[in-house]
Order: C-alpha cells, then structure tokens, then sequence
C-alpha cells in the first residue's frame, strides 16, 4: 500500500490545490500533502519494508494486457525517498516566491511529483509511459506559463525532444508487447521475451534515445541549459534533481534487462558519449556568468558520468552510479536554493555583478561552500562515495575513459571555486551593499541538505544496502 499512497496522496493533493484560491493557503496545502508523502516513505522504509508492502497489483486495461502494478525495490525506494525528501525543501526555500495564479502553479507541480513517483514504482511498461507522460505534461505548462521572456521558444523545444522521445519508447513497447507470450505489457513478461541481437540493436535505440533526452546525455542535452535558466527556480529544481533520474532509473529498470545483448553491443559508444559530454559541459561551464547556466552544465557533467557507470558492467560501476542518483539530487538542490535566494535579493544571477556577500550572510556562504565542495566531491561528502565508485569502475572497464573522464573533476573545482569567489568573497558592490541574512526556514533548508551530504559522506552502509538487491539483479542479466 505504501507504492499506492506515495502517487494518490500528490495526485488527490494537486488536483484539491486547484480549488484554492488563496497564495498563504495552497502554499501551506501543498507543504502539507509534502509532508504526507514524505510520512508515508518514511513509515514504509522504517516499519512496513517487506514483500507485501513493495508490491501493488490492480486492474486497470486488460483489454490491453496491462494492469496497475506497482514495485518498490531498492533502486526506486531510494529515488522515491530522493522525491519526497526534495519536495518540501522546494516549498520551503521557495515560500516567498511570488506567482500569478498560484493555486494552478502548486496544483501542477504536485500532479508533477505524482508522476515522478509512478514512473520509479511503475511495474508495467504501458503503466511506465502513462506516468513518464504525466510527469512531463505539468512541466510544459509550468515552463510555459511562469517562465522567463523566452520561455515559449524554450518550452516548445523541450516539447520537441521530449516528444520524439517518448514517441520512440512507446514504437518500442508496443513491438515488445507483440512479442510477448501472453499479451501482456507486465515487466515479468516483457523481460522474458526472447529477442534476436539484430532486434535488440535497434529496439536499444528505441529507448535509449527517449532516456539519454531525459537524463540528458551529449549530443541529446541542448535543450537542458535553456530550459534550467527560463523555469522558475522551483520547476528547475525539480527537472535537475528528479526528472533526470527518470532517464537513469529506466535505464536500470527497462533498458538494459530488455536489451542486454544491445547494452553490451553499445556500451562503448554510450560511456564515449557520456564522457565526452563530462569534459564538454565541465568546459562550457567554466565559460559562465549566468549561475543558472553553470549550475546547468555542471549537472549535465555529473549526470554523464552517472550514465557511463551505469554501461561497465561491474559492481563499482553500478552501484557508484545509484548511490550518485541520491547524491546528486542532494547537492544540485542545494545549488538551485542558493541561486534562488541570491537572484531573488539581488536581482541577479550575473556573477560579475556580485561579491561579497560572506561579509553580511556568513550563514548562507558558509552553507554555500559545503554544498558546492559536495558538488565537486570533497572526501567525506556524499558525492565523493558515488564517484570515487564510478570512477574505479570506469578504470576497470577502459583506463582512458577514466583519464578522459577524470578531467571533469579537475574542471568542476575551477569554475566551482571561481564562482564561490566571485559571488561570495571579494569586496561588496552597489549591488550587494544592503545584503541581508536569508531567514530561518531558508536556512533550514539548507541546513537539512548540508546534514545529507555529511551523514551520506560518512555513513552510506544504509544506501548500499538499499541498492545492493538491483545491482546483483542486473550484473546477473549478463552472466
């Protein structure tokens, strides 16, 4: 029942925010159905994890061989948990946000958060595209509508890739279920289907290229940067710390138990693919001003190097790579809240119009810091697990590509270090001259997210032993 809950409480909870007409109320509402989610996750992770309460199987389009099947194990516990957690700390460091018809602004982002959880619990491939749809129908409307100056150009080409995308996923899925001994879209019965390599070549790209848009991987990731700098702060914080994990999660779920035989034919172009982009994005973002736009090409480098772990085949590799789906949600909400309070104090998200404000906010300077060395993977933060992983995985699998790749790190300290220095320190400014402490519930956010990083830093047993039971399932497709 907990699988259940985690979608119908935001879905009912979206819906009801709709009705409320009042901003202080369906802002409290909608913290509130955040709160319940996040009661729900814990009470489930911490007193009801066990069989029964990992599996959800209703009715739902027999017709179509499909029904309503539910399946939290570890990899989607764990992004679910990365969910509900990110959630309140969104509304919470957004309060003083300002938007015009807020009850239809919060109603979308919760119908978001529905769809987010439904696509890491689904257990159904039709039931799977339903919810990666539901996920990014809000998004479009969110972009769309409380966006920046651009935002129409920017949302349609995000609609465009995202669209192509998933156009091609369901191609496949539909051939998947003719192939299928029992007609049916049932995980169990679409991993059984005996493939040729010729068809799982093909039906690879299928679903790789729906994946790699959403994650995004080079070349699929030119609508990202655009798409993170016109969406109000608090949607960016949604598509870079969940919706990129969408594409990861399914890699993990769909991709490579469908098409093992295509995973192992690609997995070369797929890590050169994926590390070409850490070195590019980690490039281009050293070219920033803008901190939306740094923040964007940084994570576009830490999800590619997610992705290549994802291909080694090797335990290191693969579960670097899940306990890096956590961490990096962590740290680039971290990052996304503090370019919100700084833009929305100042004005501004130009570096080179900032400086100095550890002067008078030493408290968010001080949290800043520690997210961004998290961010760069600093010994005893969580990232540093994650990627120390990936990388001894990405050595046992092709020393070059670790070499290549390892020069993303070298890069995320320079502009990461430039911009605590710009931004942070230095002399104050006409612009940062009146510069104020951010206030308590903005503080504690930030506060949760840096006892994250050092509780996950220090103590990640709990997160290995979370992702431990799909590490073992995929290695075991290859043997």
């Amino acid at each position: 029942m907990t699988a259940l809950l985690l979608i119908l409480i935001p879905l009912i909870g979206g819906f009801t925010a709709f009705f409320i007409k009042e901003e202080k109320l369906v802002k409290m509402w909608s913290l509130a159905v955040a709160f319940a989610s996040l009661a729900v996750m814990s009470y489930g992770l911490l007193f009801a994890y066990n069989l029964d309460n990992k599996v959800f199987v209703a009715e739902w389009l027999p017709q179509f061989g499909s029904s309503f099947a539910l399946l939290m194990d570890g990899v989607s516990s764990l992004l679910c948990l990365l969910t509900v957690v990110a959630y309140p700390i969104i509304f919470a460091s957004t309060w003083k946000s300002k938007y015009t018809a807020p009850n239809s602004f919060y109603g979308l982002m919760l119908l978001t958060q529905a769809g987010i959880l439904g696509v890491f619990l689904a257990a159904d491939g039709l039931l799977f595209y339903f919810f990666w749809e539901l996920a990014l129908i809000p998004v479009y409307f969110l972009c769309s509508k409380w966006g920046g100056e651009k935002r129409i150009a920017v949302t349609f080409k995000f609609f465009i890739y995202t669209f192509v995308g998933s156009l091609l996923m369901l191609v496949g899925l539909i051939y998947l279920y003719y192939q299928t001994a029992d007609a049916s879209f049932s995980m169990q019965s679409l991993y059984e289907v005996k493939l040729t390599v010729t068809q799982q070549a093909w039906l690879f790209w299928l679903f790789f290229i729906a994946f790699a848009v959403k994650m995004p991987v080079f070349p699929f990731h030119t609508w990202q940067p655009d798409t993170y700098e016109q969406s109000p702060t608090a949607v960016t914080m949604v598509l870079s710390a969940l919706m990129v994990k969408m594409g990861l999660f399914a890699v993990v779920r769909w991709l490579i138990p469908l098409f093992p035989a295509g995973a192992l034919m690609f997995d070369n172009v797929v890590i050169g693919l994926s590390v070409v982009g850490m070195v590019y994005a980690s490039v281009l973002a050293m070219q920033q001003d803008d901190l939306k736009r740094l923040v964007a090409y940084s994570s576009i480098a830490h999800i590619g190097l997610m992705s290549a772990a994802l291909f080694v085949n090797n335990e290191s590799g693969m579960q670097g790579a899940m306990i890096q789906f956590f961490s990096h949600g962590v740290n680039v909400l971290g990052m996304w809240i503090v370019v919100e309070l700084i833009e929305r104090q100042f004005g501004t998200r130009k570096m080179s119009e900032l400086g100095g404000i550890a002067q008078k906010a030493p408290a968010l300077a001080i949290l800043l810091v520690v997210v961004a060395l998290a961010n760069v993977a600093l010994p005893l933060t969580n990232a540093f697990v994650g990627e120390f992983l990936m990388f001894n995985g990405l050595f046992k699998f092709n020393i070059w590509y670790a070499a290549v790749g390892g020069l993303s790190i070298i890069l995320s300290a320079v502009y990461t270090l430039r911009m605590i220095q710009k931004v942070f320190f230095g002399n104050e400014n006409a612009v940062t001259v009146n510069t104020t402490e951010i206030n308590w519930y903005e503080k504690t956010s930030l506060v949760v997210i840096v006892a994250a990083i050092f509780i996950m830093g220090i103590y990640p047993k709990p997160v290995f032993a979370l992702v431990q039971e799909t590490v073992t399932m995929i290695l075991g497709i290859f043997k």
